[in-house]
């Protein structure tokens, strides 16, 4: 599998808003809405591909926590569901409900919002401070379906560790690898 990295985008970018379909429970979410004053991670995901399958029961379990913490979780999948129908709203609300997501599960059906946050990957995350200002961009941790290390989360958690304790997050970060984003023609 041919594998994509982050754009990682500068360090205080500002969130761009959104309104997007949560297929799960068929309502329109925004930031606005979904964005915590402790901080908001925002995770470019989808149902089909294999760098999220591998890490998705560590990242549920990591959201499980942080959210539990005062920390937003968001995933938006932001794939073309005609080329790639197991990214569907139907199978993406059908995941979200199997697993219990705790967190929204939204569809960007125009990909306007992977655009403005200059998403290139599946799982691509961002993490964002009570000012929705860019903290943290990159990989969940150094977990890949094609090595031998379990994934945890490590470098997400010491992200929102240092938010949750008023300290900066380390600029050092690693890109986020994954699936490219499946853009339409």
């Amino acid at each position: 599998m041919a594998a994509v990295e982050s754009a990682m985008i500068p360090l205080g970018t500002v969130a761009p808003s959104f309104r997007l379909l949560e297929p799960r429970t068929n309502q329109w979410r925004t930031l606005d809405e979904l964005a915590s004053p402790k901080g908001t991670v925002i995770i470019f995901m989808c149902n089909h591909c294999p760098y999220v399958k591998h890490i998705l029961p560590a990242l549920l379990d990591v959201a499980r926590e942080y959210i539990g913490r005062g920390i937003a979780f968001v995933g938006i999948n932001p794939n073309d569901p005609v080329a790639y129908p197991e990214d569907s709203p139907e199978e993406m609300a059908r995941l979200a409900e199997a697993l219990n997501f705790p967190f929204p599960y939204l569809f960007d059906e125009t990909q306007e919002v992977a655009r403005s946050y200059n998403a290139m990957c599946t799982p691509d995350i961002f993490v964002f401070d009570g000012e929705r200002r860019l903290v943290y961009r990159g990989q969940f941790d150094s977990s890949r379906p094609s090595n031998q290390i379990p994934p945890t989360g490590d470098d997400l958690r010491r992200a929102l560790d240092a938010l949750l304790n008023g300290t900066p997050v380390p600029p050092e970060q690693k890109p986020a690898i994954g699936c490219s984003i499946k853009w339409r023609k």
